[in-house]
């Protein structure tokens, strides 16, 4: 449907400017406001990071991330042993390995500096199962 927008005296033109972005097939579409910009809105600040240093094995957390954000794991010291992400949908009662594509995912036994995990339901929570054997373990989950 064609908008018409009356031009008012004394001028008898007007510069037009309109922002879109691509459809499925790659066609311009205009914004407004039965088609509004698709932009994701930002779900507050970052929480608190989850960090300690471990002299033994514990389960560490919860980390409450935020959603559609990605989640950042550092470890460092002199250790031996294994760390591995967990995820949980009820407060830590149950808490699961991350996996990807059904193989564990997220499990370290070295010092690592990376992004783990990127979460999409409000309401998980992430754990750290720290499984010591020796050392001091430095751990840091952030966003």
């Amino acid at each position: 449907m064609l908008t018409k927008y009356p031009i008012a005296p004394p001028s008898s033109y007007v510069t037009a400017v309109a922002s879109g972005f691509a459809d499925a097939d790659g066609n311009m579409v205009l914004v407004d406001a039965g088609m509004p910009l698709p932009v994701a809105n930002v779900r507050g600040e970052a929480p608190e990071p989850l960090q300690g240093l471990a002299t033994q094995s514990l389960v560490a957390g919860p980390f409450a991330p935020l959603a559609d954000t990605p989640v950042h794991l550092e470890l460092s010291g002199e250790w031996s042993g294994r760390v591995e992400l967990h995820r949980s949908i009820d407060g830590g009662t149950t808490r699961t390995p991350v996996t990807a594509g059904g193989l564990p995912w997220a499990r370290f036994e070295t010092n690592a500096n990376e992004v783990v995990w990127q979460e999409a339901e409000r309401g998980a929570t992430l754990y750290l199962d720290i499984e010591l054997r020796t050392g001091t373990l430095g751990y840091r989950v952030s966003q």
